[in-house]
C-alpha cells in the first residue's frame, strides 16, 4: 500500500470516528463521560487537520474549490429562512 492510500484511509477513518463521537456526545447523559468524548473528539479533530495539511502539501488531497461570495450569500439566506 502506498503512502497516499494510507493517508487517505486514515483521513476517512478519523472522519468516521468524529461522526461517532459527535453522536455519542449528543446522546450522553453522564457529564464526565460526555467531557471525555469531547476531549477525544477535539484531539481527533486536531490530528485530522494536521494530517490533512500533510496530504494537501503532498498533493494527496485536493479540496473543493472555494465558494464564491454569491454562493456563500445564497446559503446564508437559505439557512436564515
Amino acid at each position: 500500500m502506498d503512502e497516499k492510500t494510507m493517508v487517505n484511509d486514515i483521513l476517512a477513518g478519523v472522519k468516521s470516528d468524529l461522526t461517532a463521537y459527535q453522536t455519542a456526545i449528543t446522546e450522553c447523559e453522564n457529564m464526565s463521560l460526555r467531557q471525555t468524548f469531547q476531549q477525544i473528539r477535539n484531539n481527533d479533530e486536531s490530528f485530522q487537520y494536521e494530517l490533512f495539511k500533510v496530504a494537501q502539501s503532498k498533493g494527496y488531497y485536493q479540496p473543493a474549490q472555494k465558494a464564491t461570495s454569491t454562493e456563500i450569500n445564497t446559503v446564508k439566506t437559505q439557512v436564515q429562512q
